[in-house]
């Protein structure tokens, strides 16, 4: 079964001029970040280790527009963004499950990297504003991902969610989430921290989580990532 599928035009190989278009998507995103995110976030930690560390720059710097809602100047990462997809070859990245139930990825073979993530950037700026914000969120969190085994990397962006959990909705549900990383009671969804508490956590958490303090090296960044997000999740859910 198909939970998300994001399909990407770009130019062929052997094509001088680069460029990037959007097509016909199935997405969900509600509850946010929803299959669709996750499979965008997987598109992204996928591709983005990839990249140099020039393209990693301007990979922040249009993360950081995306964010602000600013306009954007093409070309990004030498790819112009256009509408139309004639001359352009189409691949197609899916989060299905499998007969056994579990979440899967199949992510399409591709060249070139930078086409992949545009399209799951300009996918997720394209939503609404409180939709946006979280699934650019996630997608700046994925560009930490290193590695090769995508069970990994759907426990990686799922935070502490069990993937059974994942395939009996099919969806992330982002305040669950949020709760098992900030290490309150998953089941109390509907019975929420007060602000203060959120926050006061969140910085007991950020403390031990940084090097200096004896967290890990290797994870503190992913980690303070997923602390933030889900602090964030929680007080806009406190104050919607």
């Amino acid at each position: 079964m198909i939970l998300a599928e994001l399909n990407v035009w770009h130019s062929r190989p052997a094509v001088p001029t680069r460029r990037v278009a959007l097509g016909e998507d199935q997405l969900n995103f509600d509850p946010k970040p929803g299959s669709g995110g996750l499979l965008l976030a997987a598109v992204v930690a996928v591709h983005a280790q990839q990249l140099g560390d020039e393209e990693n720059n301007d990979l922040t710097a249009l993360l950081n527009m995306l964010e602000a809602g600013a306009r954007v100047p093409q070309p990004r990462l030498r790819h112009r963004l256009q509408e139309d997809r004639i001359g352009l070859t189409r691949s197609t990245h899916q989060l299905v499950t499998t007969e056994g139930g579990r979440m899967s990825l199949n992510i399409a073979p591709s060249d070139r990297p930078e086409p992949h993530i545009l399209a799951a950037l300009y996918r997720a700026a394209s939503q609404p504003r409180e939709v946006r914000s979280a699934l650019l969120t996630l997608l700046r969190s994925s560009t930490r991902w290193r590695g090769h085994d995508h069970d990994d990397l759907l426990r990686y962006l799922a935070g502490d969610v069990p993937q059974g959990s994942w395939v009996q909705s099919h969806e992330i549900d982002p305040v669950i989430w949020a709760l098992g990383v900030l290490g309150f009671p998953q089941q109390e969804r509907d019975n929420l921290p007060d602000s203060r508490q959120i926050r006061r956590t969140f910085r007991r958490l950020l403390r031990s989580a940084h090097p200096d303090h004896g967290g890990s090296k290797e994870e503190a960044g992913a980690r303070i990532e997923s602390l933030t997000a889900a602090r964030n999740i929680l007080l806009d859910r406190r104050s919607a």
